[in-house]
């Protein structure tokens, strides 16, 4: 993801099979967790090399090939955790915040030429990557299928901010209505605050092991989906 003749290489190998690319989903990503004090610098490191610069590189190989096509489909996987920071994953946060600015700016500078963007946005997702998190009542755990569903529906009826479930802008767009005090004693009386902080960390140490794995001279074998 983050080796930028690899991913080209990729991206050249499935063009000479399938044609020319229509569609890129930017879907790897790795996640983190612990108090900010406690973070590992390294682990910090690689989130933002798999999370913001895979994105980066992903999204700039793919407009080389849509925008003198005049027509493509760029997808980039954030989070909800991209509209709102959350305590016990600070590092995973900035990262999807990032995503979400890189999306947003890319679509201002490729208007008129016939590229459509979308950022997703997801609650958590029941994948590995979120080994050991607890749903509640106010916040689902939500299924992969469903964020491919809204992918496909997004790419159908282009549209660029895609939240899963739906639901999930309503309350983002109010929350960012509200003084800074509301907003948060209302994520709070939604457990929003405690989604990452009251991980089980013994159930993620598998993934985490294997996140860690993620260093490209480590492994090249990939380490999850955000």
């Amino acid at each position: 993801m983050t080796d930028r003749r690899s991913f080209a290489r990729f991206l050249d190998a499935v063009e000479a099979e399938l044609g020319p690319l229509d569609v890129l989903v930017n879907n790897a990503g790795i996640m983190h967790l612990s108090r900010f004090l406690d973070e590992d610098d390294a682990a910090a490191q690689r989130m933002l090399d798999i999370n913001v610069h895979g994105v980066i590189v992903g999204s700039k190989l793919a407009l080389e090939r849509f925008v003198p096509r005049r027509t493509g489909h760029l997808v980039n996987i954030a989070s909800s955790a991209g509209k709102a920071g959350i305590p016990g994953g600070a590092t995973y946060s900035a990262s999807k915040f990032a995503v979400v600015g890189l999306t947003e700016a890319i679509r201002g500078e490729v208007r008129g030429t016939g590229v459509e963007t979308s950022v997703v946005m997801p609650v958590v997702v029941n994948t590995e990557l979120a080994a050991g998190l607890q749903g509640s009542k106010s916040l689902k755990i939500i299924e992969p299928t469903d964020v491919a569903n809204a992918i496909v529906e997004a790419l159908e009826f282009p549209r660029h901010d895609v939240f899963v479930p739906k639901s999930i802008s309503a309350v983002t767009r109010i929350a960012a209505l509200l003084p800074r005090g509301v907003s948060e004693a209302i994520g709070r009386a939604m457990k929003a605050d405690r989604i990452l902080s009251d991980a089980n960390h013994g159930a993620r140490a598998g993934y985490e092991q294997r996140a860690e794995a993620s260093e490209p001279e480590q492994s090249s074998q990939p380490a999850g989906a955000a």
